[in-house]
């Protein structure tokens, strides 16, 4: 059976970007598996008490309709160095639960902590996480990610990243290069500087 995810960060008595996370879950449902209605996400989130002191990861498991909700607490990894890796064909446009192709990828990351993928000379995402790059006091992030994430798109919204081009000869022109996803803010992301990216 094809499954879908959603992630979800809970910290500090708040769910954030919900209706993000509904749109795109509502929006792949209905591509992928024809469905028509709508599902919210807001009332079947409980936080289980012991973890509310906590920042938590909420992941929702889905096809037709929402199958399972796990709660963890989130530690971030921290991420120092990315391997470019190539691969012209992956298509990861859903959050698939079945994340075979990018961990096939994420195998060729040699003694990097982290992959880089590259799809038709551009730069798209790393296995987990979309990117941004800092160049002059501004933050880009390429304009076509593998997959859009929640937190990017919020971003992109509020004028805080801006979408661009990336190609392998751009990405030496940049300063230093911060991973985000639903649960790395680019506030809380470690700094990975350009010469750590090869």
């Amino acid at each position: 059976m094809f499954q879908l995810i959603e992630t979800i960060c809970y910290e500090k008595g708040f769910l954030h970007r919900i209706p993000l996370h509904e749109e795109r879950m509502n929006r792949s449902r209905h591509q992928l598996l024809g469905c028509l209605d709508s599902l919210s996400l807001a009332p079947l989130l409980s936080i289980p008490e012991p973890l509310k002191a906590q920042k938590v990861k909420c992941r929702v498991t889905y096809a037709k309709k929402i199958e399972n909700i796990e709660y963890e607490t989130y530690i971030q990894k921290e991420i120092l160095s990315l391997k470019l890796v190539t691969d012209d064909s992956i298509d990861y446009a859903y959050k698939s639960k079945n994340r075979d192709p990018l961990i096939s990828l994420l195998n060729k990351r040699g003694m990097a902590d982290e992959i880089l993928i590259i799809k038709n000379g551009q730069i798209t995402d790393t296995s987990f996480s979309n990117i941004v790059f800092l160049k002059e006091g501004t933050w880009f992030t390429p304009k076509f990610p593998l997959l859009p994430g929640t937190r990017r798109a919020d971003y992109l919204q509020k004028r805080v990243i801006f979408p661009r081009i990336i190609t392998t000869d751009d990405l030496y022109s940049y300063e230093e290069a911060r991973l985000i996803n639903a649960m790395r803010s680019l506030e809380e992301a470690v700094s990975i500087p350009i010469t750590s990216i090869y």
